[in-house]
């Protein structure tokens, strides 16, 4: 009785999210480790391109980190669902701290680009081990009626600081170089494991037996293929991946190479297009509520596409830096209904390994579509490879309308298990 006392206060309501020590905790390291990663974000691909000059290299990097976190993800779930949720947290910021902190110390004695493609494939995948846990995490310190909210604040304020971030990682690599940068995401890492050290998360219950190695690394695929939204969105997920993961790496090509711009305006728009993530955030819960999960997550894919179209052949910073906003708006919006819609409708023994199994699957091509649309904006220029890849998101969503995704209030169809 006095947990739900605690949990429901006066007038019946449920605590602000602001007023839970736990959450609040969270939710602070998670905001102060975003603004180091997107220190990393800028850094990482300028010191590809100082050293390099080419984005066909930036994307190949981009490519050789993703494949590591797809593998990883493909065991990421069950270590989830077997081990401590703090542990673990704490242990992938400790050694991103540590993988992180190489290149700084490294750069000190010149460029080594060889580095970058042991130390970017690790980290991404303790960060795969990360971010599957961190799903978990979020369904284990709110109840399941405030998990698109508890998303939403995470996202939008993760965002504000993203807003932050990319102009003083631009900052700090014009004054500095880009190295500092990354040395800065290095140390933000060990923040956040100090703070998520006193987080409490709430013990989970187990309803199954430990069966063998292969049936439990397949059970979140299972679920998947039982529940047809999540089944749907797992397919055109990876379709849109697979077209929008290269990305940041087209943006800061075409500032630098097609408009001759420097580190600090690349800062200034990844933070403008932060702006739009914290919009997104903000606003997906009410649109959600309001629209229903079809209209909300189609919706964002198809706008998305359309600014994605535009932002290889825009000519200004500016309007670069509105496209982006809307993109990542309405990624945002898309994504956190993604989300919240999996650790809604699965069992807590199984979150892991669904969340593991879902990212495992769509971003599975994601590398290789990194690959290509850097190569063929090298090639054919990025107005062209924009143009392509926004105009096949806007059909990945008119697709999605002939699917079960369409459907308002998938939540309360039932667990499929």
């Amino acid at each position: 009785m006095a947990e739900l006392a605690d949990e429901t206060p006066a007038l019946g309501r449920p605590r602000p999210l602001w007023r839970d020590r736990d959450f609040s905790v969270f939710w602070a390291a998670q905001t102060l480790s975003v603004v180091g990663d997107s220190f990393a974000l800028i850094a990482l691909p300028l010191l590809v391109f100082r050293a390099t000059g080419s984005v066909a290299q930036m994307g190949l990097l981009t490519a050789v980190a993703a494949v590591a976190s797809v593998v990883a993800g493909v065991f990421a779930g069950v270590v989830v669902d077997r081990l401590d949720r703090r542990m673990l947290l704490v242990a992938c910021d400790l050694a991103r701290m540590v993988l992180y902190g190489l290149v700084p110390l490294t750069w000190a004695f010149g460029p080594h680009v060889w580095l970058l493609y042991m130390v970017l494939p690790l980290g991404e995948a303790v960060g795969m081990l990360f971010s599957v846990t961190y799903v978990t995490a979020v369904r284990a310190l709110v109840p399941g009626d405030r998990i698109t909210q508890a998303n939403g604040r995470l996202n939008a304020t993760a965002a504000a600081a993203g807003v932050i971030g990319p102009v003083l990682a631009g900052a700090v690599a014009g004054r500095f170089g880009p190295a500092a940068a990354v040395g800065v995401d290095a140390a933000s890492f060990a923040v956040s494991a100090a703070c998520v050290s006193f987080v409490r998360f709430r013990g989970r219950t187990r309803t199954e037996q430990r069966s063998d190695g292969w049936r439990e690394l397949l059970a979140g695929v299972a679920f998947l293929r039982r529940q047809p939204v999540l089944r749907t969105l797992t397919v055109l997920l990876s379709v849109f991946c697979f077209l929008t993961l290269g990305l940041d790496d087209l943006i800061v090509y075409h500032l630098k190479h097609d408009l001759g711009q420097g580190d600090g305006t690349v800062g200034t728009v990844f933070a403008i297009g932060a702006l739009g993530t914290v919009t997104g955030a903000l606003l997906v819960a009410p649109i959600r509520r309001t629209m229903g999960f079809g209209v909300a997550w189609i919706g964002g894919v198809a706008v998305g596409g359309l600014a994605l179209a535009g932002i290889g052949s825009a000519g200004s910073v500016p309007v670069i830096g509105a496209l982006a906003a809307a993109f990542l708006g309405c990624v945002s919006v898309a994504g956190t209904c993604s989300m919240s819609l999996r650790q809604e409708v699965t069992p807590d023994h199984l979150l892991g390994r669904v969340t593991s199994a879902f990212w495992t699957i769509h971003y599975s091509a994601a590398p290789v579509g990194a690959a290509v649309l850097t190569w063929a904006a090298q090639r054919c220029g990025t107005a062209v490879v924009c143009l392509v890849a926004g105009a096949c998101c806007l059909l990945t969503a008119v697709l999605a309308l002939f699917t079960p995704v369409r459907v308002p209030r998938p939540e309360q169809a039932g667990d499929p298990a």
